[in-house]
């Protein structure tokens, strides 16, 4: 169960020029207008900076596999990285997701104030070409399950993030050769009130993820029947790949096989 702290009145904290107290792995969640700040560190180097105004703290969100659309407030998610290396001007937020929402912002840049932004690399979640050979998942194939995750009220497949994600059950899939595959789409609609709003996803949002996953795993597993659901009132759940982001594992699609 992950604990949600109030970063004022944190006792051992993380101080950062221009900001009020953070501690390392809170977990906040707000709404605001982002901010892009255009450092020069070579390709995709510039930063994305989002300020909590219930507190007055600027964080860095440049880490999100979704990059905010400065043109629309963004729902932040995220936790207070250990790793602080000052590269953007704010307390860096690591794991963290941004989602966009429909409320329309102000374009705002600023310049890069000495700041050096961080070189752009591929690392971590990424899906390989498709020429590159898959390694085939050892037996024993018992029943398990495969997620997929979404930004606040979408069914887009994220970039990369969700692309790695499909890929890996694929090639378990293909290797464990099960009698059927299950997709269940989920939504957040309970209402929460963030930074004074209040959110909660359409239900039919779950219908928009699951057909579309099915699809795509018809496309992936030809011959094997590919089945829908949807289910509304989502609640957190523990796994690794939405990195202990309670919002972020709401918003969700299960691939379940059967054998």
């Amino acid at each position: 169960m992950i604990r949600w702290r109030n970063l004022a009145t944190a006792a051992a904290a993380l101080v950062l020029p221009g900001t009020a107290l953070a501690q390392t792995d809170d977990i906040v969640r707000f709404v605001t207008c982002p901010i892009y700040r255009d450092t020069d560190a070579g390709r995709k180097s510039g930063c994305w900076l989002a300020d909590m105004h219930e507190t007055g703290i600027r964080y860095d969100v440049s880490a999100s596999p979704t990059k905010p659309d400065w043109n629309y407030a963004v729902l932040v998610e995220g936790r207070v990285s250990a790793g602080q290396d000052g590269a953007c001007g704010g307390v860096t937020l690591d794991p963290v997701r941004t989602s966009t929402l429909e409320e329309g912002c102000t374009r705002h840049m600023l310049p890069a104030e000495g700041y050096p932004g961080r070189r752009y690399v591929l690392e971590g979640r990424f899906v390989q070409p498709m020429a590159v050979p898959r390694e085939v998942p050892p037996p024993p194939y018992e029943p398990r399950s495969f997620y997929l995750y979404f930004e606040f009220d979408r069914d887009f497949l994220i970039y990369q993030y969700d692309d790695y994600l499909i890929d890996r059950a694929a090639t378990w899939l293909r290797a464990a050769q099960p009698r059927r595959i299950v997709i269940t789409g989920y939504a957040a609609t309970d209402p929460q009130t963030i930074s004074g709003r209040t959110l909660a996803e359409r239900p039919q949002v779950a219908r928009e993820r699951a057909e579309m996953v099915a699809e795509a795993m018809r496309r992936l597993l030809p011959g094997t029947p590919v089945g829908a659901r949807w289910e509304s009132g989502s609640t957190p759940i523990d796994d690794a790949d939405a990195d202990g982001l309670p919002g972020q594992s709401q918003r969700r699609v299960e691939i379940r096989p059967e054998f």
